[in-house]
């Protein structure tokens, strides 16, 4: 049987959360907090100027950093963060502080900018829709060098297909410029891709919508509730995003130049509006629910309008049936002709004449 509490109710079951891994570790010890198979990481390695392409997957941390000291813009992605002892080897070898690496591998990190003397480093959250039109979550880290980009990212699904495509077929301007519009077009793909999200958002809202004025369903309650629960989680991840990009715009660090910084308030201006549209939808989930409440109560009250009006006709029906039910010797009406049909035909009367009274008041 359940343990019981003080109170008498059953004791809930607490789930064991994934940041107890990091209890009583020191700080900057590396430790993977997140929901992935063991695997072992992979470098995709690119590098580019405005004449070379070249592209590399390897797990040999030389071969990464001869690219990186090359003249070209380097773009170092590894996918694989749960290998605690490569993203430790590969951090060092770059001069990463532990504290930075500490974060990179922990996934539920929530969007961070932090500037060192050396590098910049961001945490954000990459969103996109799987194949089941479900919105997928993923961590990302990426840092921000003086010719070179690090990513780490827990698989090899990304948002980044565009800026791959760009940097092969040399089109735009990123094989003309650095590292840092390389790391603002990264973080511009994952912000571009939370319209897709909120789009996705605004159908589901719609469709909800259309089911809670039409035929509202106790399964619409449900579904509204992960709804909300799922604009908040997808809020939290987003709305720091934009104080973010107004460090970096206000930042006087030399790695980001005055003309990426131009690119950057454009990218503001985008999480300003997804921020808007977010709060929307939480605005509008919430009222969805008061919507289905209403209409329940609305569809009660018809039910309920039914069950009065069909008694208040058999009420009098049923006194006039009461009254010659009972059983006296004495009732004058029992000794007429035709008494039956009579009693029948008022009755009849009432019924005809209750209908069209309620049909006169629009009840019916």
């Amino acid at each position: 049987m359940p343990q019981k509490g003080r109170n008498g109710l059953p004791k809930r079951k607490h789930k064991i959360s994934r940041v107890q891994g990091k209890l009583g570790k020191a700080p900057g010890t590396i430790s993977y907090l997140g929901s992935k198979d063991k695997v072992h990481s992979k470098v995709y390695a690119t590098t580019y100027n405005e004449d070379i392409f070249e592209e590399v997957e390897t797990v040999d941390i030389e071969r990464v950093l001869e690219m990186k000291a090359s003249a070209k813009t380097a773009w170092i992605n590894i996918v694989g963060i749960n290998d605690e002892a490569f993203v430790e080897s590969l951090g060092t070898r770059f001069g990463l502080n532990p504290l930075l690496l500490e974060d990179a591998v922990n996934t539920e990190q929530r969007p961070k900018i932090d500037e060192y003397e050396d590098y910049i480093f961001g945490v954000f959250r990459m969103l996109y829709l799987n194949a089941d039109d479900d919105i997928v979550g993923e961590h990302v880290a990426m840092v921000l060098m003086d010719n070179t980009v690090l990513v780490f990212q827990e698989v090899k699904a990304d948002v980044f297909d565009g800026v791959r495509n760009r940097i092969q077929s040399h089109s735009g301007r990123i094989r003309n410029r650095g590292a840092d519009y390389l790391f603002f077009a990264l973080l511009d793909s994952i912000i571009d891709n939370y319209f897709l999200v909120l789009e996705h958002i605004s159908h589901r809202i719609e469709v909800l919508e259309d089911e809670v004025y039409n035929d509202p369903k106790p399964i619409a309650a449900q579904n509204i509730q992960e709804l909300k629960k799922e604009i908040l989680k997808i809020r939290r991840w987003i709305f720091p995003v934009k104080e973010l990009i107004s460090r970096l715009i206000a930042t006087e660090n030399p790695l980001i130049t005055k003309d990426t910084k131009l690119f950057l308030r454009d990218a503001l201006d985008h999480t300003l509006e997804i921020n808007e549209s977010l709060q929307i939808y939480r605005e509008m989930s919430m009222s969805l629910m008061e919507m289905y409440m209403s209409n329940m109560s609305n569809k009660m009250n018809e039910v309920m309008k039914v069950l009065t009006i069909m008694a208040s006709i058999f009420i009098p029906l049923t006194f006039i049936a009461g009254v010659y039910g009972m059983n006296f010797d004495h009732m004058p009406e029992l000794h007429v002709d035709y008494g039956y049909y009579y009693v029948w035909g008022v009755m009849i009367l009432l019924f005809i004449g209750m209908m069209v009274y309620f049909k006169k008041k629009d009840w019916l």
